[in-house]
């Protein structure tokens, strides 16, 4: 009578189990189980390759968008830090610059000494506070009054050219602050010379308008760069020989048979942070001091 067919299935599985085990030990000892299992693995690893490579796919930018989001603070922290700094940088640079041309302005005034009017001059330098501007009207505040000597109708120089030269007159001083009206001022008017026994007066036009000379007689020659300096005459309002400004255009009998000249400021207007006080007063010559408000 023939076995159930069901009964030798269990039967030939185990043999199968059995002779696989019996080839495994084999192997083993014989030292071909890492070669049999390293062909197991190689097969297994090009099997699943693809699929590998999917999920890195997939999982390697999720990755690395969680690792940004953990470090995005940091990274922002660090670059206030660093725009800080910059900052702080240039703050320096700007003060180190600012310092430089304060010093080259205080420098530069120094060469009022080499003329021969100012010599005989005591000076207060001071800084500009405040400007004052507008389209006829130009006004500067500085920082000195009568406390240290200032007073009214005091003449005032700024750096520019070789020797500097005349910015405008106080017009108004306090116990610490002066208010200079400037050689652009609409109300500004200077008696000059710019030849021997040859007379003008220069009137400003506002600010950032060039000055113009009047009472020059037609067909007087006033070549461009011509130096127009204080006339000191009996009574002027500034000592003589202070450079006013420099002849930048002449345009002959244009208006009533005078000379149409326009001139520019020697001391430098676009540049005014220091400026030197002649304590000088009209009335009385050199060294008088001049009333005030």
């Amino acid at each position: 009578m023939a076995k159930p067919r069901r009964l030798r299935r269990p039967r030939t599985t185990l043999l199968i189990l059995v002779l696989i085990s019996i080839t495994i030990i084999t192997l083993d000892a014989r030292g071909g189980l890492n070669s049999f299992t390293s062909g197991v693995k190689s097969v297994a690893a090009d099997a699943f390759s693809p699929i590998r490579s999917g999920v890195d796919g997939l999982v390697r930018p999720i990755g690395s968008f969680l690792a940004g989001s953990v470090h995005y603070g940091a990274v922002r922290e660090q670059n206030q830090k660093l725009q800080a700094e910059i900052g702080s940088l240039r703050q320096q640079m700007l003060e180190q610059q600012n310092a430089a041309q304060a010093l080259r302005q205080l420098q530069a005034l120094s060469a009022l000494n080499n003329l021969p009017t100012v010599q005989g001059l005591q000076q207060v330098k001071t800084e500009v506070i405040n400007f004052n501007t507008s389209d006829f009207a130009a006004t500067v505040e500085i920082g000195v009054g009568r406390d240290q000597g200032v007073t009214l109708g005091m003449p005032v120089m700024g750096s520019g050219g070789a020797t500097g030269g005349l910015i405008g007159q106080v017009v108004f001083a306090s116990k610490s602050t002066s208010t200079v009206r400037l050689l652009t001022d609409g109300q500004s008017t200077v008696g000059v010379a710019y030849g021997p026994g040859d007379y003008a007066v220069l009137n400003g036009q506002g600010a950032g308008q060039p000055l113009t000379a009047g009472l020059i007689p037609s067909n007087t020659p006033v070549p461009k760069g011509t130096i127009f300096v204080t006339s000191g005459l009996q009574g002027a309002i500034f000592p003589q020989g202070l450079p006013v400004a420099e002849v930048t255009s002449t345009k002959s009998g244009s208006v009533a048979n005078l000379e149409s000249v326009e001139l520019r400021p020697v001391a430098d207007f676009a540049h005014l942070r220091y400026v030197s006080v002649l304590l000088w007063g009209p009335a009385g010559g050199a060294g008088t001091s001049v009333a005030g408000p």
